[in-house]
């Protein structure tokens, strides 16, 4: 394994983050859609989906920046290099926020410093925006900047009122990841006391170089020890967190395949590094086990289901403005979704099954029997069931086989199915493809025509175009048997 301790870092083109020459008196703002424009055109023919994805991203960028330059009486703002570009031009922060996400989830290190620069730019315009903190967050952490990434973090931590992304739990997790780096440290010096008299008189990349050519002669001790001067003198150089776990994970592999003494590698040293590992990928869970909740499939939830009555509520005003409560109550099974809230005359009390996305934190405390999660991508989908699922509030909890039921059970791609399916239609799917319910009556659904009724916190979250509700709305019809003004009737 080669790494680069201590070297300068190359030369990185604008496009890549790096601040421009000072005699360059082009405005920020140009600048940086310049650097995206630049990076954007190199995606050209790229056939990786991130990429695609990104390029598309500028695209949007462009066009929105080129429209809002052609704005009689508001360009001035957009290209005199002041700060007043982003209240005159909200569609030009929100393209390049987009921009700077879609180069953040490509990963690479030169799309990682644009996003950096991005996130600078927006930062400067808008020092209260919550996205932008948490794109420049996720960036330092790719970038391996656990310091800066926390930072981050509690930057946009301070500007929420709830944590719904569990931002706590990562900071938390940075913090402890780099503890257990610190103790790893503390393991190797104390198994290689010589280490210190290295780190006193020595250089970190003397000191590795050194190490690699011991390593290649069989001095796997002496390696060792040079090995861990150098991490020790990253450590109190403040290096990376991602330069310094590479480090030590180089060193374990070297003891890995060089056992001191001939034995087994040090089992306190793999343990302090395999939870730094972990912790760096991800945060603690709180209790794997879930309290003891039973992960079901498609067959375990037909089973649970099959014979029943089952009513789904809607997060409608209508549910509100009616008195349906106690007809709610009396089904066998009641579904609510995502941010549902509770008022006993209109919308009963029971919450059998709980259908929501995996993004929201809204709900997930609640007891259930059962919480179905749905999400359109599976890692994303994967890291909010370890980070909200709350342990006892669900007795069952659905596999990735119920993640997003309307394009991996029922293979609708995104030609036939162009828009986003909620989580009241992948339900409402669900049941119908089952077909083992007596009865299935949705209530209060009138896809938002009467305006959302939902917990006070989700209240401000928009009714977004990405969904077809008129599809949706389409697609209940044609199977409906009964509709009053209340409920629809698909058994």
């Amino acid at each position: 394994m080669q790494l680069r301790i201590g070297k300068p870092a190359r030369r990185q083109s604008a496009a890549q983050g790096e601040r421009p020459p000072a005699d360059d008196v082009t405005p920020e703002l140009a600048r940086r859609v310049r650097d995206c424009a630049i990076a954007g055109g190199q995606q050209s023919g790229n056939p990786d989906p991130e990429r695609v994805r990104f390029a598309e991203a500028v695209r949007v960028l462009l066009t929105a920046y080129a429209e809002a330059a052609a704005t009689p009486g508001k360009a001035a703002t957009l290209l005199g290099g002041g700060n007043r570009w982003a209240g005159d031009h909200p569609e030009v922060f929100e393209a390049l926020l987009q921009a700077g996400r879609a180069a953040a989830a490509v990963g690479t290190e030169d799309l990682l410093r644009l996003a950096l620069r991005v996130t600078d730019t927006l930062l400067e315009v808008r020092a209260g925006s919550r996205a932008a903190w948490r794109l420049r967050a996720r960036v330092l952490e790719g970038l391996g900047d656990d310091a800066r990434a926390v930072e981050a973090h509690e930057r946009y931590l301070a500007l929420c009122a709830t944590d719904d992304h569990g931002t706590g739990a990562r900071i938390d997790a940075l913090r402890a990841g780099r503890d257990r780096l610190v103790e790893a440290l503390a393991l190797l010096r104390r198994r290689y006391p010589r280490a210190a008299a290295l780190e006193t008189d020595g250089d970190r990349t003397d000191l590795w170089s050194d190490a690699l050519t011991r390593r290649d002669a069989g001095d796997a001790t002496g390696a060792a020890e040079r090995m861990t001067a150098a991490l020790g003198l990253m450590v109190a150089d403040k290096r990376p967190y991602g330069e310094l776990g590479d480090a030590l994970t180089a060193i374990v592999d070297l003891l890995t395949e060089f056992p001191p003494d001939g034995g087994e590698p040090p089992a306190d040293l793999l343990t302090a590094w395999a939870e730094h590992r972990r912790l760096s990928e991800r945060e603690a869970a709180a209790d794997p086990l879930l309290g003891g909740a039973r992960v079901i499939g498609l067959s375990d939830l037909r089973n649970q289901l099959a014979g029943r009555s089952v009513c789904l509520v809607a997060n409608s005003r209508r549910v509100a403005d009616g008195r349906y409560g106690t007809r709610i109550d009396d089904y066998d099974v009641v579904v609510r979704f995502n941010s549902f809230t509770i008022d006993a005359p209109a919308t009963g009390t029971r919450t059998d099954i709980h259908a929501t996305i995996h993004k929201h934190n809204f709900n997930w405390d609640v007891p259930v029997t059962t919480r179905l999660v749905f999400g359109g991508r599976q890692a994303a989908w994967q890291h909010s069931l370890r980070r909200r699922l709350v342990p006892g509030a669900q007795r069952n909890v659905g596999d990735r086989t119920l993640r997003w039921p309307v394009r991996d059970i029922g293979r609708l791609t995104e030609e036939e199915w162009p828009t986003i399916p909620t989580s009241g239609f992948n339900m409402l799917w669900l049941l119908d493809f089952l077909d083992v319910n007596t009865r299935i009556d949705l209530i209060g659904f009138d896809f938002y025509a009467s305006g959302a009724y939902r917990l006070p916190g989700a209240m401000k979250l928009p009714i977004t175009s990405v969904h077809g509700y008129q599809r949706e709305r389409d697609w209940v019809m044609a199977r409906a048997r009964h509709t009053d003004e209340m409920r629809t009737s698909l058994r």
